[in-house]
């Protein structure tokens, strides 16, 4: 059973090209088998429209609403750059110190000559050289959890993405501010910019509304609550919520126009650790965002990928256009593509191609 709920921002204003999104989306996730979707999407008017549709577990009756909780996935590592460098603008942190002057304590004696050559520049552009993940056997586990952080590559010599990067930053700003993630979070983005529904752990107040995963064939997964926050995946939030924040970001809100330049300025290309091919030579990486760069002009953009959950966001800071969308199944970039046209119209969208290659 599908249900397709149209959000409180359009409601009783269903235009006649809103109709035809609703049933080509409600096309879309039953094609690729996708059982719960939540979508924002802004027009260049500043008018936000929210779309939630089918349910937080196959199987369950709660159905998907505009408050329905999802794993954003790494969508998390946006919003932990962004209060990073509300940090910075503020002086608090140094982007090109070395991080092991903030005096975190390491357990290994290799940490610290490793910490000497990172800086939370290279982190946030994930230049840093560390793994995405370190794998012991068949189970993945951050090296910064075990204690010992090792270069796959030289700081600052390639883009990599690193997951561990921004656990290991995760620690170092927790130490120099004396604050735990989620508190800073809370007082950096979501009480300014008013995203009531995200939490980068489980809050009790999300009983009820949070979806469970799933994967390819539909089947439910996990209902996972985060107890230990992690900058790299553990946000849960709202399509509503989410897109508050990539507007903020796109407008360089709670930022200084010079930090708010170096989200829009590519620091290097988002690559394989190789010669970037078709996709890849329209792509760079800012400070925590990618960007995209097509005949329609400069996008920001992420993907969130949980395995079970799968979300992305674009957005066109010239005209503030935007979509955000949340799935709470492993097929759900499998629609991207298509959700994209529907919404912002015809495109290259580099960064879909780019992304759906990745090994």
């Amino acid at each position: 059973m599908w249900l397709l709920l149209l959000g409180a921002a359009a409601q009783g204003q269903v235009s006649p090209v809103a109709a035809v999104q609703l049933r080509a989306l409600l096309a879309l996730t039953e094609q690729y088998r996708i059982p719960g979707l939540q979508l924002a999407y802004t027009a260049p008017n500043g008018r936000t429209t929210t779309l939630s549709q089918g349910v937080q577990c196959q199987g369950e009756p709660a159905v998907v609403d505009d408050h329905t909780v999802f794993q954003a996935a790494s969508l998390s590592k946006p919003v932990f750059a962004y209060a990073v460098l509300r940090l910075a603008d503020r002086g608090l942190l140094d982007l090109d110190a070395p991080l092991a002057r903030y005096g975190l304590p390491h357990k290994h004696p290799q940490n610290q000559l490793v910490a000497a050559r990172i800086t939370a520049r290279m982190v946030l552009r994930h230049t840093s050289g560390l793994s995405h993940w370190a794998e012991y056997g068949d189970t993945k586990i951050t090296r910064w959890n075990q204690g010992v952080l090792q270069l796959r590559y030289r700081p600052d010599s390639v883009w990599h993405y690193s997951g561990e990067g921004y656990a290991y930053l995760q620690r170092v700003v927790e130490h120099l501010t004396g604050k735990g993630l989620q508190q800073l979070a809370q007082e950096e983005v979501f009480t300014p910019l008013g995203m009531a529904d995200s939490s980068f752990g489980w809050d009790a107040r999300f009983a009820g509304r949070l979806c469970a995963g799933h994967d390819s064939t539909g089947a439910p997964t996990l209902r996972r609550r985060f107890h230990e926050p992690s900058a790299a995946f553990s946000l849960v939030t709202t399509a509503a919520d989410y897109s508050r924040f990539v507007r903020a970001l796109a407008r360089g809100t709670g930022l200084t126009p010079a930090t708010h330049q170096l989200l829009l300025t590519a620091s290097g290309p988002a690559t394989h650790c190789g010669p970037p091919g078709t996709a890849g030579a329209h792509l760079g990486w800012g400070l925590g965002v990618g960007l995209q760069q097509s005949s329609r002009g400069l996008a920001l953009w992420h993907w969130g990928d949980n395995v079970d959950f799968k979300n992305f966001f674009l957005v066109f800071p010239d005209t503030g256009e935007s979509v955000v969308f949340l799935t709470n199944g492993e097929n759900g970039l499998r629609a991207a593509p298509p959700i994209l046209s529907l919404f912002l119209g015809p495109d290259e969208y580099w960064a879909l191609q780019w992304l759906l290659a990745r090994p």
